[in-house]
């Protein structure tokens, strides 16, 4: 077996050039993937392992590295006359199609584009946008939501509960508490039957309601264990009994510490007067950052 190839040599612009050229959603896919390649060849990757991330033949790989060495960025990218497939799109098209999909919006009012909206917007076939799609790494079909936190205690709430996780306290139970409100108590219409040789087990395929139920849950964190109870509301006295609940499964001499949102009833007065008592000394709430996400 040869031996691994050496690190690709680049100067520091030709790193950031090629950087550019691989973060690019316009340029040709063969450019972005050569340019990927050659950033992984100048991490001193194997041909061989450059050649599974990028899909291809280690001789493909061998050759671009050869062909930078021989004209440098000019030749990321370029087939050799006489090789490759002929174009497939009109020349522009791919770049349009990528424009359009990161800055347009369908002219019939769609929220997003489909392959087949965009393949008629440029008298293409919407295997052609799917494929454009793929090698560019577009999904305009998806969208990932966010919020950002404007409580004024964000930091030091952040660092409370991030420090409370990685260097927890010792002779201490650390609880992740939250509500699951409005669960729905359902039951099947008629009793089912259990699994035997030759049958699956069945269950109707229709239910009945019987209202809905208040989930608590505390997860010890160093353990796994979930304390829970069901409830039908979640007030202040209902948290309340749930904490007294925990305070009972929690050896005495054992810390308690809870991480857990803004709720208006894990501040009410009940609460906060059962904490304030000494024999609740033990207690630590640890509040996340307003609008946080865990």
């Amino acid at each position: 077996m040869p031996p691994p190839a050496a690190a690709l040599a680049l100067t520091e612009d030709e790193r950031e050039q090629l950087d550019r050229m691989a973060r690019s959603t316009s340029l040709p896919h063969r450019t972005v993937t050569q340019a990927r390649a050659l950033l992984w060849a100048r991490d001193g990757l194997a041909n061989e392992e450059i050649a599974r991330r990028s899909g291809v033949d280690p001789d493909a790989v061998r050759r671009w590295r050869q062909r930078f060495c021989e004209t440098g960025l000019a030749g990321v990218g370029v087939i050799a006359k006489g090789r490759g497939r002929k174009p497939w799109l009109p020349e522009g098209t791919v770049g349009a199609v990528v424009h359009d999909t990161l800055h347009a919006l369908p002219d019939d009012g769609s929220t997003h584009w489909t392959t087949r909206l965009m393949a008629a917007r440029f008298g293409i076939g919407k295997d052609a946008v799917a494929r454009i799609w793929r090698d560019h790494e577009l999904k305009p079909w998806k969208v990932s939501t966010f919020k950002i936190s404007t409580d004024p205690r964000f930091e030091e709430k952040l660092i409370d509960v991030v420090g409370l996780y990685m260097d927890p306290p010792e002779r201490a139970v650390v609880f992740s508490f939250d509500e699951k409100t409005q669960c729905q108590a359902l039951d099947r219409t008629q009793p089912s039957l259990p699994m035997k040789r030759g049958r699956a087990g069945t269950m109707t395929h229709d239910y009945k309601r019987n209202g809905t139920v208040d989930l608590f849950a505390a997860l010890n964190v160093a353990t796994g264990e979930v304390l829970f109870d069901t409830r039908q509301r979640h007030t202040a006295q209902d948290v309340l009994r749930f904490f007294k609940l925990v305070d009972l499964h929690v050896p005495q001499g054992l810390e308690v510490h809870v991480v857990l949102d803004n709720l208006s009833a894990h501040k009410a007065p009940p609460l906060a007067k059962w904490l304030a008592h000494p024999k609740r000394a033990r207690w630590h709430l640890h509040f996340t950052p307003t609008s946080a996400r865990g």
